[in-house]
């Protein structure tokens, strides 16, 4: 019988926040593949640490590049669609025969790279994806406030984008998250203060994973931001306290 593809959303970071259901497909799984960079353990495998069975065969799809290109350019671009490629083949020539089990950190479907191999494993495999808790639901609930009131409008944007456009988003928004900040934070601290933003913002590092931080972005520096990190500000919308205690 053939097998198939099943992508397991691994949620925030937090072990005890994998579903059910992915944990039973990773505890008995044995074919695995996960991202990771070149010369690491991958967070992915980090987040499964003790979880796989001892007979478990893993296919760590290592990135081509991290750093070493600009993002938008051609080669970095081709070289990235050559490493999809590359291992949609592989994943399908595996699935042939095995059940594979790819790991996703947070939810397969949002900004994860999984959404590259889907795109090239369509109508050729069967596939299975199972949703999993979003990084930046792990990071707001750190902060001990809720992200949204009444009708805020949640506003998510990605670090990577222009500061002029960052800005402008910034600035209609009533909650608002910032993905993919890294080495971008200040360029998003720069595109909050223009908005007006600034003091309102939260980073979360790490959010329910060993080493948490939860701090103000503006008492923040801008050289030790990981990849793991997300900024926040909250939405004030029709809060209880504004509504006589009740939620319109």
């Amino acid at each position: 019988m053939p097998g198939k593809i099943i992508c397991t959303g691994l949620g925030p970071g937090d072990p005890e926040l994998i579903s059910v259901r992915a944990d039973r497909l990773i505890r008995t799984a044995r074919h695995v593949a996960y991202f990771r960079k070149a010369g690491r353990g991958g967070q992915a495998r980090r987040i499964v640490a003790g979880m796989l069975a001892p007979d478990a065969t893993e296919y760590p799809m290592e990135y081509p590049v991290t750093t070493e290109l600009p993002v938008n350019s051609p080669a970095y671009r081709d070289m990235l669609a050559r490493f999809y490629d590359d291992w949609a083949n592989r994943l399908v020539d595996l699935a042939r025969t095995h059940d594979v089990v790819v790991l996703c950190e947070g939810d397969p479907f949002f900004y994860g790279s999984f959404m590259h191999l889907h795109a090239r494993l369509q109508g050729r495999v069967e596939m299975d994806i199972v949703p999993g808790i979003t990084g930046m639901t792990g990071c707001w609930n750190a902060t001990g406030i809720p992200i949204t009131w009444g009708d805020d409008v949640l506003t998510i944007l990605t670090g990577t984008m222009q500061e002029a456009e960052l800005a402008r988003h910034m600035r209609a928004a009533d909650a608002l998250v910032v993905m993919k900040t890294g080495r971008n934070l200040p360029k998003v601290r720069r595109a909050l203060g223009s908005a007006g933003r600034l003091e309102d913002a939260w980073l979360v590092e790490r959010g329910t994973m060993p080493g948490q931080r939860v701090i103000r972005l503006a008492e923040a520096g801008d050289e030790d931001c990981p990849y793991f990190a997300i900024v926040l500000v909250h939405g004030q919308g029709r809060r209880p306290e504004a509504c006589g205690g009740e939620e319109a």
